[in-house]
């Protein structure tokens, strides 16, 4: 099949980029949709190959799967434009928000229509969740797989690294098996990676040290730790949203600890991958200290260092993907690694519907049992309410993702406004 035109390019993966709501899990459901259900851009098998290679690197699993499908259809322009086109209208988005938060505090308006979306984000996950593991779980093994990979990050916390290492051991001892389509994978050189590894991590480091040589000392403490974090975080934005927390409120003293719930929460709620409220924290803090110059710096800084890795890991190591899937040994790992990876977005499903509906959670420890439960007593009524609706519209509107964001963000919108609304 002939690659799609960069017109169709812009279209579909800008639409997904506009449409990204809701966390990860959320946002492979969107990419489903639209690259596997809806258009024949991808296989089933090549989708979910894709996603369990993305759930390997460090940073935001669904803007690397952006990147990793647009590099599969066009080449490194189209996985760079894939990718920005992800990232971009949530960025844009934030930018709005962090301005009006200066201005006008919290933005009950906004958070009441956002509701609205997370309710609708329910009902997108949950149907995808089953499109997904009825692909992917076509034997007991891979039902095993996929509990193994959800009680272990939802009841027992362990180190995500550590649990797609032992799904990928398990899969080692499998019979063998070829899943892969080396037809579809660009010859792996190793002096063709080592220059896509040279030309993009300079991209993504020398502005880093020309900040640091400059001495613009804020601009380039930003670089420095937020490239740190593009390195470490496995797993998701969700795995150091609490060391983020920590250093940026006590330790660099850039926003204050109210300000940064309210960044939390507020990047949750707009399209794009989470790690955005690296964004976020950046021009809040830029705009205290230096007015709208540096608002502007520190958001771009923060970006180019946040996302600028997620390029480089995907350009280098993505002509690997169906090689080593087409291996009969390590083939059988990452069908293993995919099977894991639906339990892995059920946690992440169960972990966004429990903070949709409650305003506050808590740890229950027994051992190595380290389970988030709700705290019963903060159910947001409102929630529920929505959440219960999301169904109905979706129904009503026929799948139409767009319609449906726009329907439950004006009923979040009216259910806030009602006089008697539920608390």
């Amino acid at each position: 099949m002939s690659p799609p035109s960069w017109t169709e390019m812009f279209r579909v993966f800008g639409r997904i980029g506009v449409l990204s709501f809701g966390g990860p899990a959320a946002q492979i459901s969107v990419m489903h949709k639209e690259l596997v259900e809806d258009r024949p851009w991808l296989s089933e098998d090549s989708f979910l190959r894709g996603l369990s290679f993305c759930m390997l690197l460090p940073g935001p699993e669904a803007m690397q799967l952006a990147t990793y499908t647009g590099w599969r259809m066009r080449g490194t322009a189209g996985g760079l434009l894939a990718g920005l086109l992800f990232v971009l209208p949530g960025a844009a988005v934030i930018a709005a928000l962090v301005w009006l938060y200066a201005q006008y505090g919290t933005l009950p308006a906004v958070q009441s229509a956002f509701l609205g979306v997370k309710a609708a984000v329910v009902v997108i996950i949950l149907q995808a969740l089953r499109r997904l593991a009825g692909k992917a779980l076509n034997h007991p093994l891979d039902w095993a797989l996929a509990g193994f990979g959800f009680a272990a990050l939802f009841l027992f916390n362990l180190p995500f690294p550590l649990v797609v290492l032992a799904a990928a051991c398990i899969g080692l001892l499998r019979k063998d098996g070829s899943t892969g389509d080396p037809a579809h994978s660009a010859p792996a050189r190793n002096g063709s990676t080592l220059r896509t590894i040279a030309v993009w991590g300079g991209l993504w480091l020398l502005p880093l040290i020309a900040l640091s040589l400059s001495g613009a000392g804020f601009l380039a403490d930003i670089g420095w730790f937020f490239s740190k974090l593009a390195v470490v975080t496995f797993g998701g934005a969700y795995a150091v949203l609490a060391y983020i927390s920590q250093t940026v409120v006590s330790q660099f003293g850039w926003i204050t600890a109210g300000q940064m719930i309210d960044a939390l929460g507020l990047a949750e709620t707009t399209p794009g991958p989470l790690i955005l409220v690296t964004q976020f924290v950046a021009m809040l803090s830029g705009l205290t200290k230096g007015g709208s110059g540096l608002f502007l710096a520190a958001g771009a800084v923060a970006l180019w260092a946040t996302f600028m890795p997620c390029f480089l890991w995907i350009f280098a190591a993505a002509p690997y993907v169906e090689r080593i899937a087409a291996h009969p040994r390590l083939g059988m790992a990452l069908k293993a690694v995919t099977a894991t990876v639906a339990g892995v977005i059920l946690n992440l499903s169960v972990w966004f519907m429990m903070h949709v509906t409650f305003a506050g959670t808590q740890v229950i420890e027994a051992g190595i049992l380290h389970m988030p439960v709700p705290v019963w007593s903060s159910i947001n009524s409102t929630a529920v309410l929505l959440v219960l609706l999301a169904p109905l519209a979706a129904w009503a509107v026929r799948g139409n993702m767009l319609l449906l964001l726009a329907v439950m963000a004006a009923a979040g919108l009216a259910i806030a406004e009602f006089p008697f609304a539920i608390s």
